[in-house]
Formats: C-alpha cells, sequence, structure tokens
C-alpha cells in the first residue's frame, strides 16, 4: 500500500517505513505530524476520489531539521560588465512515515 501525499506545494508517493527530505515544517524532531493526501493505492485498488482520500490520515514523525545543498544563483547580462553571483541552501525537514491508514 501507498499514498500520494501533497506537502510543500509538491506530491510525493510514500509507504509505510519511508524516509523523505520535504519543505520545511514547524515541527521540532520526535513530533509527529499528519500530511495531506491526495490518492492511496492498495494492491491495485487505486482511490483517487478527493473525499475519501482527504480521509486517510498518513502520519510521519519528523526526524531533523537540516539545511539542503547549496544552489548557485548565477545572474549575468551580456555586454553590460554585470554578473552576480549568490548561493541559496534551502531549509528541509527529514519525515519518516509511520502509517497510512
Amino acid at each position: 500500500m501507498y499514498a500520494i501525499v501533497k506537502t510543500g506545494g509538491k506530491q510525493y508517493k510514500v509507504a509505510v517505513g519511508d524516509v523523505l527530505a520535504i519543505e520545511k515544517l514547524d515541527a521540532e524532531p520526535g513530533d509527529k505530524v499528519e500530511l495531506p493526501c491526495i490518492c492511496t493505492v492498495d494492491d491495485g485498488k487505486v482511490e483517487a476520489d478527493p473525499a475519501v482520500a482527504a480521509g486517510t490520515k498518513v502520519e510521519a514523525v519528523v526526524m531533523e531539521q537540516f539545511k539542503g545543498k547549496k544552489q548557485l544563483v548565477f545572474k549575468f547580462k551580456r555586454r553590460k560588465n554585470y554578473k552576480k553571483l549568490n548561493g541559496h541552501r534551502q531549509q528541509l525537514t527529514r519525515v519518516k512515515i509511520e502509517s497510512i491508514a
């Protein structure tokens, strides 16, 4: 059984026991959070009805808060002697999926 959850403007396919890094959640390590479910699949049976899927609870435990890899942001305008280099590290949360009910 697996589910499709939506968080941080992205959708993730999750199953029990999966560990994934998502956009930062306002929770401390060890806290339990509930992720909104869009769709569930159980032994080939797909449940994509929004009313039924919204009733499905996907519980996860926050493992840690961390920063992602550095992404370089480079701006350049040709023939104008303009170059600008910035870096960005996204705040992320690592969660472990505990149950899909």
